[in-house]
């Protein structure tokens, strides 16, 4: 898909409407269409990248201090208990929209919500030394 055809791309030219919460140069905030609590924000690159991966180093920095932003706009207009932070990476983790986006989702205790790590269980097999020397072996 390209750009043009992204819908997430489209909300940041002002082609498709959305509920924005907060804009800057490098990056748009807006409340997701199907919220899974009260205030449940999408915070999205303005430039185009499908992926975590695919967004330019020099833009990671400026996508963070949005996230941060709204985090604290959602505190100060929600008082939520905590928040809920995540990225689906790919299509087997759940993303639905090939734009990367962090999905901020204001808790209360009591919300029936569960953690972040509660998603999966596929425990690994092999020892966790084994997969750290994997992995510090991709560097």
């Amino acid at each position: 898909m390209n750009s043009g055809q992204c819908i997430f791309c489209r909300i940041v030219k002002g082609e498709i409407p959305a509920e924005k919460v907060y804009e800057d140069d490098h990056a748009l905030a807006f409340l997701d269409i199907l919220p899974r609590s009260p205030g449940h924000v999408m915070v999205i690159p303005k430039t185009h990248a499908k992926t975590f991966l695919d967004l330019p180093e020099n833009l990671i920095g400026p996508f963070f201090l949005a996230a941060q932003k709204v985090l604290g706009m959602l505190k100060k207009a929600l008082a939520p208990d905590g928040f809920t932070l995540g990225i689906n990476h790919g299509k087997v983790s759940g993303q639905e929209v090939d734009h990367l986006h962090l999905h901020i989702m204001p808790r209360w205790r009591g919300d029936g919500g569960h953690p972040l790590q509660s998603v999966i269980s596929n425990p690994p097999s092999e020892e966790l030394r084994i997969i750290a020397d994997r992995i510090r072996g991709a560097q």
